[in-house]
């Protein structure tokens, strides 16, 4: 019914990490297909972004309160409590389920499953799913890693209604191997840290290892994506945007093949805005609505892959909403 986004005002450009990381700027836009990210200024939190993107969400809907508030991030505010009880309380709805969904850059993906699953259920009329996150405050300075990673936040409002109706979600594809943990990882700050009595202090930055990820991601997104499109009963040509996770601007293209669908299908933003996590694919929902690439009768589909590991996809079709400008 609705969607919004928040990005942090400082863009910083490939020309900015270069020197730190020893690398050309072209370098770095040829690996990842980002020339620039924006950042969080110091006292900016994940939960300042979730609350302006889900003003926004909100604001262009015309579901006005919703039941919960679900908030996907692996950069939460504090460790305790949840950061979505707080965006709650600050959008004026105290009361409300609010709840945190962990699942890193498929975070969004499954939280859109919460709140379906919250909504057929009876549970609540009405949802406010957020993907926010801050890992330019989590990733080593010198660590080339921290070229992929920008901050910001997206929003979508869902409410209860008919499968045949336009932005019905699909089903949710999801999945897990918790063998790869320790491809994406931050170790410190945990039980597991401070289950070690008198051991040296754990790695406190996110680590990525980023071939190994590389693959699996192709091959997870694409197989949840057949899943989603095989549920939705569509066929892969039927298929009228990709709204993937901007991780790698390669894995985009690698995906857009596996599935057999059109490359100039496959939406991005990644030039502008990097990996944002959680927040991705509702940024890239919002920016696409805004610049006229998505169209009511859309055909949809959505996947991403992220830390645990993590996966999902799923499917809809875009209705008619308001452009913000």
């Amino acid at each position: 019914m609705g969607v919004g986004s928040c990005l942090p005002p400082r863009p910083v450009a490939n020309e900015e990490l270069a020197e730190r990381l020893g690398r050309p700027p072209e370098w770095i836009f040829q690996r990842s297909g980002i020339r620039s990210r924006h950042v969080v200024e110091p006292g900016t939190t994940s939960g300042d972004l979730a609350v302006e993107a889900g003003r926004e969400a909100l604001s262009r809907s015309a579901v006005g309160d919703v039941g919960a508030v679900v908030v996907a991030t692996t950069s939460p505010d504090r460790p305790c409590p949840g950061t979505a009880p707080s965006v709650a309380a600050r959008l004026g709805m105290t009361g409300v389920t609010a709840l945190d969904v962990q699942a890193v850059c498929a975070g969004f993906v499954y939280a859109l499953g919460v709140a379906q699953g919250l909504i057929a259920a009876g549970t609540v009329d009405s949802a406010l799913v957020i993907g926010t996150d801050t890992l330019s405050l989590s990733v080593a300075p010198d660590d080339p890693t921290s070229m992929l990673f920008g901050d910001g936040a997206g929003a979508v409002v869902l409410r209860s209604g008919h499968c045949e109706e336009p932005g019905a979600l699909g089903p949710c594809v999801l999945g897990s191997d918790g063998g790869g943990r320790d491809l994406i990882t931050v170790r410190a700050g945990g039980s597991e840290e401070r289950s070690q009595a008198g051991g040296a202090p754990a790695d406190p930055y996110l680590r990525l290892e980023g071939r190994e990820v590389f693959w699996r991601a192709v091959e997870h997104m694409g197989s949840a994506s057949r899943a989603a499109l095989d549920a939705a009963g569509w066929k892969p040509e039927e298929v009228d945007r990709i709204v993937a996770h901007q991780a790698n601007a390669r894995i985009l293209t690698m995906l857009a093949q596996r599935l057999g669908v059109p490359a100039d299908r496959a939406l991005s933003n990644i030039e502008q805005v990097g990996n944002t996590s959680a927040a991705s694919i509702p940024i890239l929902l919002d920016h696409a609505s805004r610049a006229g690439d998505l169209e009511p009768g859309h055909r949809l589909l959505l996947t991403a892959f992220g830390g645990g590991l993590t996966w999902g996809a799923t499917t809809l079709v875009w209705p008619h909403l308001e452009r913000s400008h």
